[in-house]
């Protein structure tokens, strides 16, 4: 990554994972037909978001984990360099965490 972004709060950097272009029954995809990614990894984390005293709340997802989120969630962001677009988006967007 050309650029070295750190999220603010509780907002995390994702990177969005493809699905396959192609279907089971072996039809290529068109871009305009694809779903958009629900599931990514993160690439990089706030510190957390701070309680009603100012104390920091740590995230509980990390840098690494890979996660779903809702659909519609964050907000999408072109990085220098890179062919295709990334998510910031706030922790509690994140619908879960996809065990290995």
């Amino acid at each position: 990554m050309a650029l070295k972004l750190k999220p603010m709060y509780d907002r995390v950097l994702i990177k969005p994972l493809e699905k396959d272009e192609m279907t089971k029954g072996g039809i290529l995809l068109p871009d305009t037909a694809k779903e958009k990614p629900q599931e990514g990894e993160i690439v990089a984390a706030g510190p957390g978001r701070l309680d009603d005293d100012g104390d920091p709340i740590a995230l509980t997802v990390k840098v690494g984990d890979r996660v779903i989120y809702a659909k519609y969630a964050g907000t999408e962001i072109e990085i220098e360099g890179e062919d295709k677009k990334w998510l910031i988006l706030k922790e509690s967007d994140i619908l879960a965490i996809v065990e290995r």
